[in-house]
């Protein structure tokens, strides 16, 4: 049994070391050693979860011989554990449903290279989900960004620079923010590890001493992530970064790597500053009312695309501003609410983006509302993951959506003072969800006689390869079950979030 305590720093050191190995071997190799790597994380993390569920609390794993304050941790619970899971599952699900696109969409002589990428973002996400340290989060928070660039311009055509460069811009900023905020939490503190660093904040709070510092503290490493999180009004670099990528890569940006920043804020609010603490500085105020903006304004751009890969990508940018309404309540059922939403949101945004590349490709390569009219016919497949997912979006019942909203709307009850504003924000950004989301299901569903002429019917079904349609499929079901059994995962959510302090 104690030996499952040295599987999250395995899982880490694996990803890592396979991103090493895979820049000397060839691109076939490489996809082997990703897979098999994904999936060694997958049980890793399975069999960790148990063991943290079963003895009750979370463990702190010494790397090295020197102890708090001088050394590196790392510290596991449930949740920890589940969000590594989750996570190893989006991006081999991402991977495999996107594998033949990979293919056309990435050099031969560079394919080897995705896979290295793909493997140290996995190990960034691993060491952000995992780690005790602030500057050890700080220094996968840039091998995350550099991993995310490099992915961003595989696809080697303008598009892909401009957006990479984009998105360097505003994640060097975010970063920027992040480290100095660290840079001063350390010389008020004197500590880096989360749990020291938290006593020496309690205590400093208590003795009404660094009342400024403290506040700036809060508000630079808040802003930062939220920038490198996509949160509006920071979120210009979403619709290139999104839209122009491989459907592999940008299933695992918009699924993934925003929510691994965010899982890091959370961490720190419970484990270095102390909810009670970031409550009384109003910054989760300002988090609220920007998660609340980004609901409606993400949707309402999201209307008004003509372009299905900037319609779904404008979705992230409302689906974003549910998760921060949801930190932004300040409780713990808000808590609870914004992190299913984060396990709701990877796996449906991932769906759709794998989904709609199938559909762009039996409509002529072409993304666009009317070229897309009876996609769903002609891929029938990806017609039924795309709708399941947008049903998702919107909240239909028995799907995960529908319990994040319905997590959102009970959390809100507990805080009075946002309960109205939060209500109100559901329904229009549900009725808003609706409206482009509905809309794009009828149009694959739509005129499908005009285009059986242009498109031979079972041409299109078979341009998606089997472990794609696999892909999809298990993404629809671990959908179903997000929504069905959410209970499960709930409690796990609860108890992690209980083990966070």
């Amino acid at each position: 049994m104690e030996f499952i305590r040295n599987f999250p720093f395995f899982s880490i050191i694996l990803a890592m070391f396979s991103g090493i190995i895979s820049s000397v071997i060839s691109g076939k190799w490489a996809r082997r050693i990703n897979l098999v790597m994904l999936c060694t994380v997958m049980t890793l993390s399975g069999a960790t979860l148990w063991y943290t569920a079963h003895i009750g609390e979370s463990i702190t794993f010494m790397m090295g011989h020197f102890p708090a304050p001088w050394g590196n941790e790392i510290r596991f619970g449930v949740l920890e554990c589940l969000m590594a899971f989750f996570f190893a599952l989006i991006m081999l699900l991402s991977i495999l449903g996107g594998q033949a696109r990979i293919v056309e969409d990435v050099e031969d002589t560079k394919l080897n290279l995705f896979y290295v990428l793909l493997n140290l973002m996995m190990s960034s996400f691993l060491a952000l989900i995992y780690t005790n340290d602030l500057f050890t989060g700080y220094v996968f928070v840039e091998i995350n960004t550099i991993a995310a660039c490099g992915m961003i311009m595989m696809r080697q055509n303008g598009h892909g620079i401009v957006a990479a460069i984009r998105y360097m811009v505003m994640a060097q900023i975010g970063s920027g923010l992040f480290l100095i905020g660290i840079c001063i939490l350390y010389g008020i503190t004197g500590q880096l590890l989360m749990v020291p660093a938290n006593s020496a904040v309690q205590t400093i709070v208590a003795n009404g001493q660094y009342v400024i510092p403290l506040v700036v503290i809060i508000v630079f490493i808040s802003v930062g992530l939220g920038i490198k999180s996509g949160l509006f009004p920071f979120h210009s670099w979403i619709p290139d970064t999104y839209g122009y990528a491989t459907p592999t890569a940008s299933a695992i940006l918009s699924g993934l790597v925003s929510k691994g920043y965010i899982f890091l804020l959370i961490k720190i609010i419970y484990r270095v500053i102390g909810l009670p603490v970031i409550a009384n500085s109003k910054i989760l105020n300002v988090l609220f009312g920007l998660g609340v903006v980004a609901m409606i304004m993400g949707s309402v751009y999201a209307i008004l695309q003509k372009d299905m890969r900037k319609m779904i990508a404008y979705s992230s940018v409302a689906q974003i501003g549910y998760i921060y309404m949801g930190i932004g309540l300040a409780t713990t059922a808000g808590f609870v609410a914004a992190i299913f939403h984060i396990l709701t949101h990877a796996a449906t945004k991932a769906l759709l983006f794998v989904s709609a590349r199938e559909l762009y490709e039996v409509s002529g390569g072409k993304t666009d509302f009317k070229s897309l009219r009876g996609a769903g016919y002609r891929s029938r497949m990806a017609g039924l993951a795309f709708s399941v997912g947008s049903l998702a979006m919107v909240g239909f019942p028995m799907l995960a959506g529908f319990i994040s909203k319905y997590l959102f709307a009970t959390a809100a009850i507990e805080s009075p003072h946002k309960m109205l504003i939060t209500f109100t924000a559901l329904i229009i950004s549900t009725f808003l969800n609706a409206a482009y989301f509905l809309k794009t299901m009828v149009t694959i569903y739509s005129e499908r006689k005009q285009y059986e002429k242009e498109f031979n019917l079972q041409e299109s079904v078979n341009k998606s390869s089997l472990m794609t349609r696999i892909a999809l499929l298990v993404f629809v079901l671990t959908n179903v079950f997000l929504g069905s059994f959410s209970n499960i995962v709930v409690d796990v959510i609860q108890k992690g979030l209980a083990m966070f302090g």
